[in-house]
């Protein structure tokens, strides 16, 4: 619940591009590294230690400190909450899943043509139909969802 509240705080703070790094520092710190995401201390000075490298030099980031404060509040805990419902009534229990276009559902492990009939079909319509299906519940704004995770293609060769 921690991680994924502060994954969220963090998206609204700086955007999607922002908590996407936090989520795959995060990934490697629990899934390579062996911690635990319920260490709370530790969790906030790596979150810390990532910030400062995601974000440009003139933005502030949350400080160890901070990320404690947040941490040890509620805040955040319902949006997470109603996410998890929704991802019940949708039937969902695992990942990866992917959600297109707010109603497709499509397994991760789905052949890859589905994919790219899915997203040619988006393509040649040119828009994207439907609205997010988490972004109100979470509390992100429609701005961000369609800045989406990378700001420019500067961005996402800097990803890469």
């Amino acid at each position: 619940m921690a991680s994924h509240r502060l994954i969220q705080h963090i998206g609204k703070l700086y955007g999607l591009r922002v908590s996407e790094g936090l989520y795959d520092r995060l990934n490697v710190y629990y899934f390579v590294d062996g911690h635990s995401l319920n260490d709370q201390p530790l969790l906030a000075e790596v979150a810390a230690e990532e910030l400062t490298k995601l974000l440009p030099s003139n933005e502030d980031p949350m400080t160890k400190e901070d990320i404690m404060e947040f941490l040890q509040s509620q805040q955040g805990r319902n949006e997470i909450e109603n996410a998890l419902k929704m991802l019940r009534r949708l039937d969902i229990h695992s990942i990866p899943k992917f959600i297109l276009e707010g109603t497709t559902l499509v397994d991760g492990a789905a052949d890859w043509r589905l994919f790219v009939e899915i997203f040619e079909e988006i393509e040649e319509r040119g828009y994207v139909q439907n609205n997010s299906v988490f972004g109100a519940l979470l509390g992100v704004s429609e701005d961000q969802i369609q800045n989406g995770a990378f700001r420019s293609l500067e961005d996402l060769e800097m990803a890469v």
